[in-house]
């Protein structure tokens, strides 16, 4: 009788661990099935953004292509100025266009800004020297917004190494110290700013390819203000407002309505200001389902001709990836 219930018991916990055993292997295939269409669907959410956001910058190139047709002057009341307003787009990723209830949810927004609205870092350099007129721009620029000065010297100081580091072979070998060439406004701090410094500069400087003019049709107040001498904040700021209905057409003209005469002793260079650009930002944000992108692309304009410079993806989570193209 005892060894019988032994038996019975024995058998029991076998049963008992074979019923454990498969519960066990169903729930790591059911998890493996899982993970791999939560895998699928997250490819295929990435394909349709990548998609999505590679036309979206055509679009813009287009835009820019066709603006260029129209004149050399570049202004805000031009179509390439208007933002686009979150936008949905649904309707083009479904399956069967007559039916979208089964569409995720796709939302697009975006804007081109003119770069060259913007002091660029680039200029502080000029054949390994510092330039002065571009030095007292970001000085007066910096004065503004409040920023230390040291900063201003200690990022020339170090530009202007880098600059020799990257065209001297010599002195690239034989200096560990020498920052490494920035190309975007986020590598600055590699010159000795402070992250709170970029921020703070990043409305009002970039960071171009080559030296560049100000655009005085697209220079918001305080970067007018930085960059013309003598011209004051409020004069700044009156501009922007004339400029709405009336751009300049010409830099004399721009800087006849700033009060700069021709022969002043305060009269700046012309060779640093235009009317007209070449460098555009595309911004573009894509809302996907649950996901959310960000992307800004640096596009050079010559002629009728544009070229991505890099693109720059942005998370909402806050990671980033760029890419020179």
């Amino acid at each position: 009788m005892t060894r019988m219930l032994r038996n019975r018991g024995a058998a029991l916990l076998t049963a008992m661990l074979t019923v454990t055993l498969v519960a066990t292997f169903a729930a790591a295939a059911l998890w493996q099935q899982w993970r791999s269409v939560e895998i699928e669907a997250a490819e295929r959410t990435r394909t349709q953004m990548q998609w999505v956001l590679n036309g979206a910058l055509d679009w813009a190139r287009l835009i820019l292509q066709e603006d260029a047709r129209n004149g050399d002057v570049d202004h805000l009341s031009e179509p390439w100025a208007l933002p686009l307003q979150e936008a949905r787009l649904s309707s083009f990723l479904a399956v069967d266009k007559n039916n979208t209830d089964d569409a995720m949810d796709a939302f697009l927004s975006g804007q081109i800004s003119d770069q060259q609205a913007l002091l660029n870092v680039r200029n502080l350099v000029q054949d390994g020297k510092p330039n002065p007129s571009s030095y007292l721009a970001f000085a007066r620029l910096f004065d503004t917004l409040g920023l230390p000065k040291a900063q201003l010297q200690r990022m020339v100081d170090n530009y202007a190494a880098s600059e020799a580091s990257s065209t001297d072979t010599k002195t690239n070998n034989n200096s560990d110290t020498v920052p490494l060439k920035p190309y975007r406004m986020d590598q600055l701090v590699w010159l000795g700013l402070t992250q709170d410094t970029v921020d703070a500069l990043l409305p009002y400087a970039t960071l171009l390819p080559v030296a560049t003019p100000l655009n005085l049709n697209t220079a918001g107040a305080e970067v007018l203000h930085a960059a013309v001498p003598g011209l004051e904040l409020a004069r700044a700021q009156q501009m922007v407002t004339e400029r709405a209905t009336m751009h300049y057409k010409t830099v004399s003209e721009a800087l006849k309505a700033a009060g700069i005469r021709e022969g002043s002793a305060t009269q700046p260079d012309a060779k640093d200001f235009s009317v007209g650009s070449h460098y555009f930002a595309v911004r573009g944000r894509l809302r996907l389902g649950d996901s959310a992108v960000q992307e800004v692309s640096l596009v050079e304009r010559n002629g009728t001709a544009t070229k991505v410079i890099w693109r720059q993806r942005e998370a909402l989570h806050g990671a980033t990836t760029a890419s020179l193209q």
